[in-house]
């Protein structure tokens, strides 16, 4: 019998066999569940010394009711289902992966960019209807020179504006957190939101959700904009009023979208998105690769084994819990 017990909330996954490398080492077998609700983690989790989590809600509510937690780790970057004030307030670790697809979702962006201004997707699928003709797809504007806007600065917009500068492309960031000197290593100008919006020919979204950060672009700043920028998204959908976004390009305020992540996915087979030719959808795709999975995973369960055996994580979400823990620094 396992000494300690460690619950999957839900997943996706056919094999758990990067995680179940970590664990094994501590003698923990894995419980695979597929919660959904609330409900589904406590009558699962409630006795569980540990949570990998990927969709499943962690809410206050959940963790008020979880008895012998230690550590709620998930897979992936962003930790916007789970209430992070709520675990911290109970002494629960929280940890996530902040650097497992760094090129994944960087190289993405840049996919979606290249292909939004090169046109490369309405080109194929009209050549594929039986037109051939790139007249279709006139005005196509020289990328080198134009000028790329990064919202947000943290390891994936860094990634993207190297190789976006690779294409002779000029980088500028929105991000208050990050000082101008991290900036000036990456060649790249600290701007406004506002300024971001106005100078910038291509945008490209790289935020977390939270209640700052919801629906940050919104009328607003498509007014603003270029009527020939192309907005990207690879981050998270609500980042961006989806029906200003939609009014935007219908009024001809922006000239087009890349777009792997929406405000509910999948998308509704009524959202007007599907039918514009200047919008390239993807099914949240974008931190894909089959070695980032595994690494994905390898570290996600590396962050409950750090816990477990008495260490704080590499990735800690919450560290004001350091102040309510016994738990030793990684050397």
């Amino acid at each position: 019998m396992s000494k300690f017990k460690v619950v999957v909330t839900d997943y996706e996954y056919d094999s758990f066999v990067p995680e179940e490398e970590v664990l094994n080492k501590l003698g923990i077998e894995l419980t695979l569940e597929q919660c959904k609700t609330e409900e589904d983690v406590i009558a699962a989790c409630k006795d569980a010394d540990a949570l990998i989590n990927q969709y499943a809600p962690i809410s206050r509510n959940v963790i008020e009711k979880l008895e012998n937690c230690k550590v709620i780790s998930r897979y992936g970057v962003g930790f916007n289902t789970i209430d992070i004030d709520a675990a911290t307030e109970k002494g629960i670790v929280v940890g996530n992966v902040t650097d497992y697809c760094l090129d994944e979702v960087s190289d993405h962006a840049m996919a979606l960019l290249l292909s939004s201004v090169r046109k490369v997707t309405l080109l194929n699928n009209t050549v594929k209807g039986g037109d051939w003709d790139f007249k279709v797809a006139v005005p196509i504007n020289r990328l080198r020179g134009r000028t790329l806007g990064l919202l947000g600065f943290g390891n994936i917009p860094k990634t993207l504006a190297r190789k976006a500068q690779a294409f002779g492309v000029n980088v500028i960031a929105y991000d208050p957190f990050v000082p101008e000197s991290v900036a000036k290593e990456f060649s790249t100008e600290l701007v406004s939101l506002d300024e971001l919006c106005e100078r910038s020919d291509y945008i490209s979204v790289h935020l977390p959700l939270n209640e700052h950060t919801e629906k940050i672009i919104s009328h607003e700043q498509f007014d603003t904009m270029k009527k020939e920028a192309f907005i990207i998204n690879t981050a998270r959908g609500p980042v961006i009023d989806e029906e200003a976004m939609i009014k935007a390009l219908q009024e001809g305020k922006i000239a087009g979208a890349g777009l792997d992540v929406l405000e509910v996915e999948p998308i509704d087979p009524n959202n007007p998105l599907l039918k514009m030719d200047n919008v390239i959808i993807n099914p949240h795709a974008a931190f894909y690769s089959v070695e980032a999975q595994d690494e994905l995973k390898r570290k996600t369960a590396e962050n409950v084994a750090d816990v477990l055996s008495g260490y704080f994580p590499t990735y800690l979400v919450n560290k004001d819990v350091k102040e309510k823990l016994n738990l030793k620094d990684k050397q």
